[in-house]
Parts: structure tokens; sequence; C-alpha cells
């Protein structure tokens, strides 16, 4: 798991929420077998329970793909970021499919 410390925002636009907030993300951390990205954020900034899942937001999507890039990860690699099944989101993480070159890359990096 890599602790990071960054504000991503929603638009209100997605099929599961119409709020527009920033988002603390407190961490993010890929499942290898699976290919799956879950992006950490704190509960007390977004709580599902009160305005919904964040999944198929597309500005925090756009925010989260330029901060992988910030990270230092291949714009090739984090094209491949996608949201995952609505079933696989959680209380307090999104959940994105990566591609294997993701998975490698950060493996390389050593998170």
């Amino acid at each position: 798991m890599k602790k990071i410390d960054t504000i991503l925002n929603t638009d209100g636009h997605g099929l599961w929420s119409n709020v527009a907030r920033p988002v603390h993300v407190t961490a993010i951390n890929v499942h290898k077998a699976n290919c799956e990205l879950r992006v950490y954020f704190n509960t007390d900034t977004w709580d599902v329970e009160e305005v919904g899942l964040i999944y198929t937001d597309i500005l925090w999507q756009r925010e989260l793909r330029a901060h992988l890039v910030a990270l230092g990860f291949s714009c090739e690699a984090v094209a491949g970021v996608g949201y995952s099944e609505q079933g696989m989101q959680g209380d307090d993480y999104v959940s994105l499919d990566v591609t294997p070159l993701f998975v490698d890359e950060w493996k390389s990096k050593g998170f």
C-alpha cells in the first residue's frame, strides 16, 4: 500500500452521486491477482451512505490519472485505469481496473 495525501474532486455527474466536492485521498493499493487498483479516501470527506458512490465520476477519474502520472506512472499505463464494476466499490475506497502494464510499473516502483 502506498500512502498518499491529495485531494481529488468530483463533478457531481456520476451515475451514483450528484455531489461535487473535494475528496481527501489517503492511499492506493494494487491487488495484483485481479488487476485492481483501490484508491482509499477519508470518509470524513466522502461518506457513501450520505452522498453515494464516486463510481463513474469523470472529473475524479481524470484527476486520479493526472496524479498517477505525477507519481511517475507512464501515460500509457494510466490510460488503462478505469472504474471496476459497481459491486466492487467500497465504503472507503474506489475500485478501478488496471492493465498488466500498470501492475508491472507498480511493482517496479516498489509500492
